[in-house]
């Protein structure tokens, strides 16, 4: 038996036949223009520059069609948030940094079309690789996939293997296609790498697992595991036994996606301990069932709301088979991520089809708004990189100096207020000042929408306490709230001071530090004496030890995950 190790993206354990991707990355997937030997024959043609960029333009113009058509895809397969990654990619295949190299290499080095696109993707893909930033060097994955899309294109005439390949993203014609390389039993899929187009495309009845030797959590391709409910280990060990990916197809696995760790030729006591570990999450599963339709009550009477954090309308039906009573925390950034401005109208109709959703039974939809900057970087607003981003420049201050994207937002939430409960949730305040300002300009929206002759419901306006700032005028922020949410991740981060994305602060990363506990028991004691309700939203409110210290301080609310409601409402109705 072999053991594998890597980072552990979505949880759960399957067994089944390891198989190799037959993709492969950039620099093998697609091969080099002067290395094509159908190309070769025709390199005695007079080189024209004018027909080169034409033919590039016509891939282009062909590339976004192809991606408009995997938008559509994604949308009805994946949900809005996975389809934004080919909206982001046709930004990509029109970005000026990328073709002014692809017209470089045309006009001033006499390059031909194909050969200047692979030049220009293995440029830019290598310029986002070293960067040190994770979430940019995950876009790097991107880059490799616009680059191979539009090779595809240019290279169609002379690779009829690509070209049935290329048809295939667009759901035409049946060829030689990811989804028929792979075996028509249940694989655990084994790749140097997915792009996003490429875990998309895969028929995923067919697989039982993906892992990949290279990818980060952040990835899309890891987001996109996730969402599918696909169990997925990224980044193996880069040692000896994880070179040559190849050796160890056909061999039997199991893939534990919750510890990051692959069984190669798992031993019978191996086996036996994780199908029994397996069987025991099943029946822990199937017990918990039994808790939908009932009270978030203790054994003494105290009762307490239960919540869901979403961060897309797709999310919004698993929060409701799980039995939410409401969403604590619709993180609405992720509308923005990946993508150019959603505007007004997009976002009206995701807050409006939550809303809607959630009606039924009064169920409230906290709406926060755009918490952009520090690990969550939409391209298209061009921050510019900071020596501390997390301390830097994000969520209400960008939303405070840019008005005009604030007002659109605005908008949209209180249009959508007419279909259900909403309120609204101000994230990553540290100043009255900054609360002022921001009510100023709801009440301009609330102004503007009037004369409009718009209608909206009425929104109750909630703050974030993720900063010891606001922790310590909670007493006078409540005067100017209608309710608090306490956001433990970041309060955790400030307070401490220990950025929550470095590995190596692990062990000072402290959620049960008396520092942050008395934090959280001063912004719940100012919340009661003004009379309003307080909530938590943080990863704090899931764990399951700390559920009987939120009853005793009389916390009204917590939101979590979804797949975590009815594990912290049973163990709710455990404490007294």
């Amino acid at each position: 038996m072999l053991i594998l190790e890597g980072k552990a993206v979505c949880g759960g354990i399957v067994e089944g036949r390891l198989e190799l991707y037959a993709g492969k990355p950039l620099q093998s997937r697609e091969r080099s223009y002067l290395e094509n030997p159908a190309v070769v024959e025709e390199t005695g043609a007079v080189f024209d520059s004018n027909v080169e960029l034409e033919l590039y333009k016509q891939a282009k113009a062909e590339a976004i069609r192809q991606l408009e058509a995997l938008y559509q895809k994604a949308l009805t397969e994946a949900g809005e948030t996975e389809a934004a990654i080919f909206a982001a990619h046709q930004l990509l295949v029109e970005d000026p940094n990328y073709e002014a190299v692809v017209y470089d290499q045309i006009t001033k080095r006499q390059r031909r079309a194909a050969e200047a696109v692979q030049i220009a993707g293995e440029m830019i893909a290598e310029a986002f690789a070293s960067m040190k930033d994770d979430y940019i060097r995950a876009r790097a994955a991107d880059i490799q996939d616009v680059t191979g899309r539009l090779l595809g294109l240019l290279l169609e005439k002379t690779d009829n293997r690509q070209k049935k390949r290329m048809s295939q993203a667009e759901g035409g014609v049946k060829g030689e296609t990811a989804e028929q390389e792979i075996s028509q039993e249940k694989v655990i899929l084994l790749a140097e790498d997915f792009t996003p187009s490429e875990t998309l495309q895969l028929d995923k009845s067919r697989i039982a697992a993906f892992v990949t030797r290279r990818g980060s959590e952040n990835s899309h391709t890891a987001i996109l595991a996730r969402t599918l409910g696909i169990p997925a280990v990224v980044g193996l060990c880069c040692g000896e036994c994880c070179d040559g990916l190849e050796r160890w197809a056909g061999f039997p696995a199991i893939v534990d996606g919750g510890t990051g760790r692959i069984y190669i030729e798992p031993d019978a006591k191996t086996k036996a301990a994780l199908q029994e570990r397996f069987a025991k999450e099943v029946q822990r599963k199937q017990g918990l069932q039994a808790l939908k339709g009932k009270e978030n009550r203790t054994l003494s009477g105290q009762t307490i709301k239960l919540y869901a954090n979403i961060g897309s309308v797709e999310d919004a039906e698993e929060a409701l088979e799980q039995d939410a009573g409401g969403i604590g925390l619709f993180r609405s950034e992720f509308l923005y991520l990946g993508e150019s401005d959603p505007g007004e109208e997009r976002q009206f109709q995701a807050y409006r089809t939550v809303v809607e959703r959630l009606a039924e039974g009064n169920r409230p939809v906290v709406i926060r708004t755009l918490d952009i900057g520090a690990d969550k970087q939409a391209d298209y607003f061009g921050l510019e990189p900071e020596e501390n981003p997390a301390m830097g420049y994000r969520a209400i201050r960008i939303c405070l100096e840019h008005p005009d994207l604030f007002h659109v937002q605005l908008r949209a939430i209180y249009r959508a207020s007419q279909y259900g409960v909403v309120r609204i949730l101000l994230p990553m305040i540290t100043s009255l000042e900054e609360v002022q300002e921001a009510k100023r300009q709801i009440e301009t929206v609330k102004r503007e929408l009037s004369e409009e002759g718009i209608p909206y419901g009425e929104v109750r306006l909630g703050l974030m306490i993720e900063t010891p700032a606001a922790a310590l005028i909670s007493d006078r922020l409540a005067q100017e709230a209608d309710f608090f949410s306490i956001g433990t991740n970041d309060l955790i981060q400030y307070t401490l001071a220990v950025d929550r994305q470095n590995p190596r602060l692990g062990r000072f990363y402290q959620p049960y530090h008396e520092g942050v506990l008395r934090l959280i028991r001063l912004v719940i004691k100012n919340a009661h004496e003004a009379g309003r309700p307080v909530g938590i939203c943080g990863e704090l409110a899931a764990d399951l030890s700390l559920t009987e210290e939120w009853l005793r301080l009389g916390v009204d609310e917590l939101s979590v995950a979804p797949s975590m409601i009815l594990p912290v409402r049973e163990r709710i109705r455990e404490c007294w």
